[in-house]
């Protein structure tokens, strides 16, 4: 088994997951979120969809055994375990943008968007080629409606999710910065790669 890695609070990484490998993503502490991308690392054009993956997997409740697609109809990711399975793969990466809109009251912060940005720009991505985010742990229940709002994660301390890579990727994952996300407060997020 491999180290565990930490993301202090409001700060995200990027990185290479070969095809095969096992990345888990654990709520150390519970309550908190992680915006996860993966990029095609042969072509790094080609994302993850949120629109492919509704599509294929005919749900918008992702869990165990549930694939993430890419832009390219290719899988990308397959979710193996999940002691949550509640995600959100709905809503963009919290920015600048984010907090001037929805917390005007609070300093701004550069937020997942601003976080992914920067730790993505040595893989050859730029911020115009961020899609939305896979968001661990995010609960964002839709109503009969269609109405949605932003609830408190219902992640406990020490629950995960562990994705098998099924190509060759460079992932991007943060610990969230948004207020409403992660209930009010920040910590860490903590990954292994098997």
């Amino acid at each position: 088994m491999s180290a565990t890695i930490e993301i202090p609070p409001r700060t995200g990484t990027a990185f290479h997951l070969r095809k095969g490998s096992m990345l888990t993503v654990i709520d150390p502490q519970g309550c908190q979120v992680s915006d996860l991308l993966a990029f095609a690392a042969s072509d790094v054009r080609e994302v993850i969809s949120n629109g492919r993956t509704f599509d294929y997997e005919e749900t918008l409740r992702l869990t165990t055994g549930n694939t993430l697609w890419s832009t390219r109809s290719n899988a990308m990711l397959r979710i193996c375990a999940d002691d949550v399975g509640r995600h959100d793969f709905l809503l963009t990466p919290c920015s600048e943008a984010t907090f001037r809109h929805f917390y005007p009251s609070k300093p701004v912060h550069r937020g997942c968007f601003g976080n992914l940005a920067e730790a993505l720009g040595p893989y050859g991505i730029e911020p115009d080629s961020i899609p939305t985010a896979f968001n661990l742990f995010m609960n964002v229940p839709v109503d009969a409606r269609g109405r949605l709002r932003v609830d408190p994660p219902v992640s406990k301390a020490g629950d995960s999710i562990t994705l098998k890579a099924e190509m060759d990727l460079v992932i991007g994952l943060t610990a969230c910065s948004a207020y409403a996300s992660n209930g009010g407060t920040f910590k860490p997020i903590h990954y292994r790669i098997n």
